[in-house]
């Protein structure tokens, strides 16, 4: 009987596959993770309305935040301060940051279920006051603590390729282009002198 059970049991994971099979099992922090996906989208959203009061409702009040800069704002009053500083008043660096947020793999739970972690992918659009808009692909890594039966973003961290990014390529665009127009203007220089050179 044992073969004929291990071989049922065989052709059941051939036909639906190990990943259904999985699959079928209930996920204890589904609504957990459907109660994190507003939340994120929630700050999707608020991002996008330029509205930070309705970001910081969904954060923790000592949440941490490290910004695309490389600057790292600790509470909601330093998150607030940055964001002001960036996109209201006269000394704006800001008119407009825009966003569109994916989640990449499933969060993961820790401390039984009451811390979560997650990450994913963002594309950015920036509307600077110096200059013309331009976009940035960028990463995020969030932490997540359930409080009081309520998910908040305790920790944040926003981070792009310092390597390889529209930035860079724009600077190395424009140095190409000073550099071709340097190397014309010392052309057409030395065609003038040369030829001022031959009538003496």
């Amino acid at each position: 009987m044992r073969p004929i059970v291990n071989l049922l049991f065989a052709l059941f994971f051939v036909l639906i596959g190990p990943d259904r099979a999985v699959a079928a099992e209930p996920d204890p922090y589904a609504p957990d993770r459907q109660a994190l996906i507003k939340l994120f989208r929630e700050i999707e959203a608020s991002i996008n309305a330029q509205d930070v009061n309705r970001m910081l409702a969904q954060m923790h009040p000592q949440a941490t935040v490290t910004w695309l800069n490389g600057e790292v704002s600790r509470g909601h009053a330093e998150i607030k301060a940055y964001y002001d500083r960036m996109l209201r008043g006269e000394r704006r660096t800001l008119d407009r940051y825009l966003t569109t947020a994916k989640l990449g793999a499933s969060a993961h739970f820790f401390g039984n279920g009451e811390v979560a972690v997650a990450d994913g992918t963002m594309e950015d659009e920036f509307f600077p006051v110096a200059r013309g808009p331009f976009r940035l692909s960028s990463n995020w890594t969030s932490t997540s603590a359930k409080i009081d039966g309520k998910w908040q973003v305790v920790s944040m961290h926003l981070s792009s390729n310092v390597f390889t990014n529209s930035l860079i390529a724009e600077a190395k665009a424009a140095i190409w282009y000073a550099a071709a127009g340097a190397g014309f203007a010392g052309l057409l220089l030395g065609g003038l002198l040369g030829r001022l050179w031959r009538r003496r």
